[in-house]
C-alpha cells in the first residue's frame, strides 16, 4: 500500500503531467498558427517597405563568428539603409571588427559611435539612446551583436510596418552551438523551450506584447512617444520592455516569419547555468505570474516524480506519453519552425536540459543578483542596480 505522502505526491505529479501535456498541445497548435501566418506574410508575397532604415547594433566585446554576423547585414537586398555600431569604450575589441567591415564595404553607410555618457546601469540601452540620436531615418531596427541574417532580412522584417497599426516587428532565432556541452544545452533550450513559449504566449495573449532582442523593428515616432531608450536604461529585459511599451500605444507587435541565427559561446557547464539563471531571473521579474506558472509545464520532471511516487507500478509506463509529447514538440520546433537541423542531433540531451531548467527555475527565486557581460547587478522589479566589483 502506497504511503499517504506518496499518494499526495502522485496526485500532484499526475496533475503536473496533465497540465504539461495541455501546454505541449498548446505549443504545437501555436506552431501551426505561426507557420500558416508565415506563408501569408506580406514580406514573402512581395510587398516591401521602401522607407530607409537605420540599423542600431550596440557592442561590447567580441562574440563568436562576429565578423560574418556583421557582414550579413551589409549584403541586404534593400534600397537604402545605414548601420550604426555603438561602444562605450573606444578601445573595445569590437572596434577593430567594425573598421575592417568599413574597408570591405566602403559604399555602405557604416558608422561607429563612441558613447561617452553612461545614462544608467544597462549600458547597452545607454548606448542605444546615443546611437539613435545620430540615426538618419524614421525606421529603426535594433538587434544583438551576435545575430546573423539572410539577404532578404530587412525586406521581410520591415514589410509589416507598411500597416500603421503595426508598431513593432520581432523575430524568433536559433542558436548555433559550439562543441561544448553547455553550448549545446543552450541551443537546445532556445529551440525547444524558449521559442515554443513565445509562440504559446502569442496565442494565450492574442498577440505578442513584448519584443525579442534578436530583432526589434519600429518607428522613431513610437520610440519618442514612450520616452526614448532613456526610459529603459534601468531594465535588464530592455527588449521586453520596449515591445511592451510600444504595444501599450495600441500598436500591434508582429512576430515575423523570419528566423535569424545567434552563434553561441563555448559555455562550460557553469557558464551555461549562470547564463540561464540571468535569463530566468529577468523573465521572473518581467512576467512573475507566467513565470510561476512554468511549474505546470515541466512534463519530464512530473512524469519522473509520478513514476517514483507510484512505486514503479506497471501502469506508470503510460506516463511515457508525456515524454513522447515533449519530444514531438521539440522535433516540430526544430524541423518545421526554426529549420534547425543541428539541434536535432542533440535531442537525446533533452531530458537532462529540462531537469536542469527545473533546478535553475527553483534557484531563480533564491536571489536577486545577475551577472551580465562580466558585471554584477542586483535585480528588483526588473530594474538593475550595479554592484561594486
Amino acid at each position: 500500500m502506497i504511503h499517504l505522502s506518496s499518494r499526495i505526491f502522485l496526485a500532484i505529479a499526475l496533475l503536473g503531467c496533465i497540465s504539461s501535456s495541455l501546454y505541449y498541445f498548446l505549443c504545437l497548435w501555436s506552431a501551426h498558427v505561426f507557420l500558416r501566418a508565415a506563408m501569408e506574410n506580406p514580406g514573402v508575397n512581395g510587398l516591401q517597405h521602401r522607407q530607409p532604415v537605420s540599423i542600431l547594433k550596440p557592442l561590447k566585446g567580441v562574440d563568436p563568428e562576429i565578423y560574418e554576423s556583421f557582414r550579413s547585414h551589409c549584403t541586404q537586398d534593400y534600397p537604402e539603409y545605414e548601420i550604426i555600431f555603438g561602444v562605450s569604450d573606444p578601445h573595445d575589441p569590437a572596434v577593430a571588427t567594425v573598421e575592417r567591415l568599413k574597408k570591405e564595404f566602403p559604399g555602405l553607410a557604416i558608422s561607429l559611435v563612441v558613447c561617452r555618457e553612461i545614462l544608467g546601469p544597462n549600458v547597452k540601452v545607454s548606448n542605444l539612446q546615443q546611437m539613435a540620436e545620430t540615426a538618419r531615418y524614421e525606421l529603426l531596427l535594433v538587434n544583438d551583436s551576435d545575430i546573423r541574417v539572410e539577404d532578404d532580412y530587412l525586406r521581410r522584417v520591415t514589410a509589416p510596418l507598411v500597416d500603421e497599426r503595426v508598431g513593432m516587428v520581432t523575430c524568433l532565432y536559433r542558436g548555433v552551438a559550439a562543441s561544448s556541452l553547455g553550448s549545446r544545452l543552450e541551443a537546445l533550450g532556445i529551440a525547444t523551450d524558449f521559442c515554443a513559449g513565445v509562440l504559446a504566449a502569442s496565442q494565450l495573449e492574442r498577440g505578442l506584447h513584448f519584443g525579442l532582442g534578436s530583432t526589434l523593428a519600429f518607428r522613431r515616432q513610437d520610440l519618442e512617444k514612450i520616452g526614448g531608450f532613456r526610459n529603459l536604461v534601468d531594465y535588464l529585459a530592455d527588449d521586453y520592455e520596449l515591445g511592451r511599451r510600444i504595444s501599450g500605444l495600441d500598436r500591434q507587435v508582429v512576430l515575423s516569419g523570419v528566423v535569424v541565427e545567434t552563434y553561441l559561446p563555448a559555455y562550460d557547464f557553469r557558464g551555461f547555468v549562470q547564463h540561464q539563471l540571468r535569463w530566468f531571473r529577468g523573465v521572473r521579474d518581467a512576467r512573475m505570474g507566467g513565470y510561476v506558472g512554468l511549474v505546470a509545464t515541466f512534463g519530464i520532471m512530473w512524469a519522473l516524480i509520478a513514476f517514483l511516487a507510484a512505486g514503479f507500478a506497471p501502469w506508470t509506463w503510460l506516463l511515457l506519453a508525456v515524454v513522447l509529447l515533449r519530444f514531438i514538440l521539440a522535433i516540430v520546433m526544430c524541423r518545421c519552425v526554426l529549420h534547425d537541423q543541428a539541434v536535432l542531433k542533440s535531442l537525446w540531451l533533452l531530458p537532462l536540459r529540462d531537469l536542469i531548467a527545473v533546478g535553475v527555475w527553483m534557484a531563480s527565486f533564491a536571489g536577486h543578483t545577475v551577472t551580465w557581460r562580466g558585471d554584477t547587478f542586483r535585480l528588483k522589479a526588473g530594474r538593475l542596480t550595479r554592484l561594486a566589483p
